[in-house]
């Protein structure tokens, strides 16, 4: 997978990185990746319950099957384009085993990003466009601040949103996990109580 260029990053500079450093190579420059809010962690291991759950662990089990759902995975794109999504699926028709697979050089069947303040740009532009122009067919996006959850699906080099669920979505069928109802209001923090005015200080 080498096309010559030495000047522009590789997975090789991601390994050279301190353990521990998340970080991801676009375009052959090497983007640190700040540290996670609780909500976006709150949002990725929900996704990892009601799809992992009966889409992977349950494969054979009574779940429908048939993926790899994986947290924070390494995805080579290109020699210079190496990314981390928040959770990524493969179809095991296409991706036999993951396992001892580092970076992963298949294209996913799906991946969701968790927007946070310090991403929204990237997400939602770069990777976005990143992902439709390698082929990925299914894109969600999490919204924590916003709290809604977009869906959308890969159509003649466009994508089509095929949905926005918010937070008083108790469940839905999205694709392509529409097999199960995913409880997507649970995806998110449990509301802020509402403020309650507090009395008057007494006075002698």
């Amino acid at each position: 997978m080498d096309d010559g260029n030495r000047n522009l990053a590789t997975y090789a500079d991601l390994l050279a990185l301190p353990e521990g450093a998340d970080a991801e190579v676009m375009y052959g420059v090497v983007q640190a990746l700040p540290s996670a809010l609780p909500e976006h962690n709150r949002a990725q291991g929900g996704l990892q319950t009601w799809l992992g759950g009966p889409f992977d662990l349950d494969d054979g089990n009574g779940g429908p099957g048939g993926w790899w759902i994986l947290i924070e995975t390494d995805v080579r794109f290109s020699v210079h384009t190496i990314v981390r999504p928040d959770i990524v699926g493969w179809r095991r028709t296409r991706l036999e085993a993951p396992w001892g697979m580092r970076p992963i050089d298949v294209v996913p069947d799906w991946i969701c990003e968790v927007v946070s303040p310090s991403n929204r740009r990237r997400d939602r532009i770069d990777k976005s466009r990143l992902y439709l122009a390698q082929g990925v067919p299914h894109f969600w996006l999490i919204d924590p601040e916003e709290r809604t959850l977009e869906a959308y699906t890969a159509h003649n080099g466009y994508w089509l949103q095929t949905g926005v669920y918010e937070d008083s979505c108790a469940a839905a069928r999205i694709a392509p996990f529409e097999a199960v109802e995913l409880p997507v209001a649970r995806l998110f923090p449990p509301p802020a109580p509402p403020h309650q005015p507090q009395p008057p200080a007494q006075t002698e």
